[in-house]
């Protein structure tokens, strides 16, 4: 089972990584992503290293950004393939076969070809425009996270991600995704981390509702 909500973890420092990691945890985070970029393999080792101390003593789920190899070393429960640069497939093959492998989308093209990669779980993204930065993929809002789900009619679970905020879980939901990937909103605020989950197991309650 894939969590409905993944932490993506933030900060201006390896250590302000490792801090929020365990601020999320502490408030309840299943999962969370250690997500940092430019920093040497040997660096990204150690701080694995330390995100896998701080995940286990809270039996939370720990996920690196498309280190694979090093995902492998420290036992991580999987990795996260962020671009196409990286191989789903590589990625499998290496891993332990209880590690999970998820890769981002940014339109039905990419999901297609993750899902015949045997993906775990596909994130779907941006939900809106990014602050601050240029050149990324279009905004897909709630029609087309819709669309792209109703077209793919998968097993595989979709999370969506993109400046998410606890006012848009409900509406997401709706569109068939199965959860969300959170970055800035639970940075900024770690007591969130509540609200979402409630928002987010709120509707599994109502799909065993219909179930029944």
């Amino acid at each position: 089972m894939i969590p409905k909500l993944h932490y993506i973890s933030q900060g201006n420092s390896p250590k302000e990584h490792l801090e929020n990691i365990q601020k999320a945890c502490s408030a309840g985070a299943e999962l969370v992503q250690l997500h940092i970029n430019a920093i040497s393999e040997k660096k990204y080792l150690k701080l694995a290293l330390e995100a896998r101390e701080i995940t286990s003593h809270f039996q939370t789920r720990l996920i690196l950004s498309n280190h694979y190899k090093i995902a492998k070393e420290v036992k991580a429960d999987g990795v996260h393939l962020e671009n196409t640069d990286f191989c789903a497939t590589t990625a499998l093959e290496h891993l332990f076969t209880w590690q999970i492998v998820g890769g981002t989308a940014n339109n039905l093209k990419d999901c297609k070809a993750l899902i015949s990669k045997k993906v775990d779980y596909i994130t779907l993204s941006p939900f809106r425009d990014t602050k601050n930065q240029d050149n990324l993929p279009t905004a897909l809002g709630l029609n087309g996270f819709s669309l792209i789900v109703e077209a793919l009619k998968t097993e595989t679970p979709i999370i969506g991600a993109g400046e998410i905020t606890t006012e848009d879980v409900t509406a997401i939901l709706e569109t068939g995704v199965s959860g969300i990937a959170v970055s800035d909103e639970i940075s900024s605020n770690f007591d969130t981390i509540k609200k979402f989950n409630q928002l987010l197991s709120a509707s599994s309650t109502e799909e065993q509702r219909h179930t029944f």
